[in-house]
């Protein structure tokens, strides 16, 4: 689209006038009277003669434009300056004046390669003389060319001038890159969406020559300069979006922490179980990633916040915990899980102070794998008995755990191993016997931080700088939460199998995501194996013994029939937040058919988040016309493309939305000259 000359878009005010009263003091002081004249004959469509300019470089644009709609190439002939330095005589011509000049270095010999000819002696040109107003008048003009003219589409708009990157196409490739989507794929999608290579409004070459200069220029910002600006634009586009930076004595980063708003949300409603984990290394710094890590309504994992931290300390840790739950809201989690550190552990009781800590069992599974590899690989009766220690023996009973634990170390002569020793002077945080009271979420088997650590090494690669690191992580966060809008499309769309007809399956069927009501299922399916028989009574509290048939086992199973309140001596309730078999069965046997309300956790429901498909990007549905030019743009296409996909269905829809496209594109092209005219109005002379 043609600009007008006097436009500007940049965001610096335009210093034609500036210019001009270097040249004469007796120049107008307001801009509009300054270039008014000038501005009305720079509106014309071809040059003419006496024509008048209110500097070279807006004489320089016109020529320029017009060119480029005449299908001829323009460059600066030659020029002179005055005695003060200004320039006061400018020739543009076109590209082909002029005859190609010997090259004196073959001799009068033909060199061994041609370049071609682009020089035919052509005598188009403009030529402007300064004036005593200061203005720029045309005083030689040219029209005819000696050669053809590029008038034909779409071979007119490969011309340089006519080329250019738009806004939006510039969002588009920095999302494209940001993606990890190669330059040759950005532009065949391009390509694909306009009709062709030759619609795109520029050349394969602008592309690359663009994303160059702007990793160039993230470069020379160095990471701390292109980390901030990163952080700034991401919080242009999202006003909930928080970060910090922690720098040291000499004002150099040492610890960043960032969150977006839907991290945020995901917190309000999951937080209640935190895994943190920092395992994960990045780059050739070696910083440590730390993902505070959730689990969701599907049992899959959430993002709550992301950090890159400068060392394992328990400054850098406390730093961290503390920024965390400022950008929480103040809120604690119920447990937070994290591996095994006295630096992180230190933190965590300073700052959690109201969070029971527990260890991931599964970090210490495969610690396990390294420090105990000669007995760990070479005996699978030792990885069940060490598995069982971990994960097993459900009764507060710590005599029978003592038992189990010292009888595995006597077995496998491991008394004197210094892992094992330090490991059981913090039993109480790992060992499940100890842990049945603490709600986890089912997170020691889902092995959220260890998941998402495998998908950050799909993502991220040790040549990335922390520009290209947060970048990709986006990603990581972009996919993970597509995962889970397929999975609340799926939910909505379908209902799970019941194995048996039941009214208790149907009712966790209509409640549970799916994820949790297999869970649910698998446990309802296991009371018909187990045996009741009441043991004791007191007014409307009733106790039970449940035992499996052909096992050793009983559970303690209490029941409150005012309250329909029961429990189980297994506690999977507390620590999971889905009834049990054992206390399903005494709710059978009590002819309770449905799941009682206090024992159905919002957090598994189907609506646990309350949220439509059409906002589950965050918490804002609409796109806020602030958003940036990337974000304008990818809300239009997904508009336009249903306008389009409807429209070529018909050749009368197709002629309308034609039709009315156009008048839009033109009514476009007006809004964007008075908002750019009235922003020039505005500008102050400098």
């Amino acid at each position: 689209m043609e600009e007008m000359d006097y436009v500007s878009l940049s965001s610096e005010p335009p210093n034609s006038c500036e210019a001009d009263m270097q040249v004469d003091d007796h120049f107008p002081s307001s801009t509009n009277e300054c270039s008014s004249k000038a501005e009305n004959q720079e509106k014309k469509d071809e040059p003419e003669l006496g024509m008048e300019f209110s500097s070279n470089e807006g004489a320089y644009k016109f020529y320029l434009n017009y060119g480029g709609k005449l299908g001829f190439k323009v460059r600066r002939n030659h020029q002179r300056k005055n005695a003060k330095g200004l320039i006061s005589r400018v020739t543009f011509c076109c590209s082909k004046e002029g005859k190609r000049r010997e090259d004196k270095r073959y001799n009068g010999k033909k060199p061994l390669y041609h370049q071609p000819i682009t020089r035919v002696g052509c005598v188009a040109h403009m030529t402007c003389l300064l004036q005593k107003n200061g203005k720029f008048k045309v005083v030689s003009l040219e029209k005819s060319h000696n050669h053809e003219l590029i008038r034909r589409a779409p071979t007119e708009n490969m011309l340089r001038v006519n080329r250019s990157i738009s806004k939006a196409q510039k969002a588009h490739a920095e999302d494209a890159h940001r993606s990890g989507l190669p330059i040759r794929e950005t532009m065949e999608l391009m390509s694909r969406e306009v009709g062709g290579s030759e619609h795109v409004g520029f050349l394969y070459e602008d592309f690359p020559n663009y994303i160059h200069r702007k990793r160039k220029m993230a470069m020379e910002k160095g990471d701390a300069g292109a980390i901030l600006e990163y952080f700034h634009n991401m919080q242009v586009n999202d006003s909930s979006f928080f970060y910090s930076i922690q720098l040291d004595e000499d004002d150099m980063i040492t610890n960043i922490f960032w969150a977006d708003a839907r991290s945020v949300s995901d917190y309000g409603l999951f937080g209640d179980v935190v895994c943190f984990d920092t395992t994960y290394r990045t780059n050739e710094y070696g910083r440590p990633f730390a993902p505070f890590v959730g689990v969701n309504h599907h049992k899959k994992g959430v993002v709550f916040g992301a950090a890159l931290l400068y060392d394992e300390t328990t400054e850098s840790f406390r730093w961290l915990f503390e920024t965390f739950l400022g950008a929480m809201s103040g809120k604690q989690p119920k447990t937070i899980l994290s591996d095994q550190s006295v630096a992180m552990e230190k933190a965590i009781s300073d700052v959690f102070f109201e969070s029971q800590h527990r260890l991931s069992v599964c970090h210490i599974y495969q610690t396990a794998a390294k420090n105990l590899s000669h007995v760990f690989h070479g005996s699978e009766q030792f990885v069940h008995e060490f598995g069982n220690c971990l994960f097993d023996y459900e009764d507060e009973d710590e005599d029978k755990w003592l038992l189990a634990w010292n009888s595995m170390l006597e077995k496998y002569s491991l008394k004197e191993n210094a892992w094992l020793k330090e490991l059981f002077e913090v039993r109480e945080k790992w060992a499940m016997v100890y842990g049945r009271h603490t709600f986890t979420a089912d997170m020691t088997s889902t092995q959220c931080s260890e998941i998402m650590n495998n998908v950050l090494k799909n993502y991220l690669k040790l040549k990335h700088d922390l520009l290209h690191f947060c970048e990709h992580y986006e990603r990581v966060l972009n996919d993970r939460r597509y995962e889970e809008l397929l999975a609340d499309l799926k939910m909505m769309q379908t209902m799970p199998t019941l194995l048996i007809s039941a009214e208790m399956l149907r009712h966790g069927a209509e409640i549970y995501t799916p994820e949790v009501f297999e869970l649910f299922q698998k446990e309802y399916m296991r009371w018909g194996d187990y045996n009741i028989y009441k043991v004791g009574k007191e007014g409307t509290k009733v106790e039970y013994k449940v035992s499996c048939v052909g096992k050793s086992e009983e559970h303690v199973v209490k029941f409150e029939a005012s309250t329909q309140t029961v429990t189980c001596s297994c506690m999977k309730f507390t620590f999971i937040g889905i009834l049990c078999a054992h206390a399903l069965k005494v709710l059978d046997k009590k002819n309770i058919k449905r799941i009682p309300p206090q024992y159905i956790m919002k957090r598994w429901t189907r609506d646990a988040k309350a949220r439509t498909i059409s906002n589950y990007h965050g918490i804002e549905a609409n796109v806020c016309p602030k958003k940036s030019a990337g974000k304008r743009y990818s809300h239009l296409c997904r508009n336009f493309r249903e306008i389009s996909s409807l429209a070529s269905e018909h050749e009368l829809l197709y002629a309308y939305a034609n039709e009315r496209a156009l008048l839009l594109l033109n009514d476009l092209e007006e809004m964007k000259k008075k908002i750019y005219s009235e922003q020039f109005k505005r500008w102050p002379i400098q």
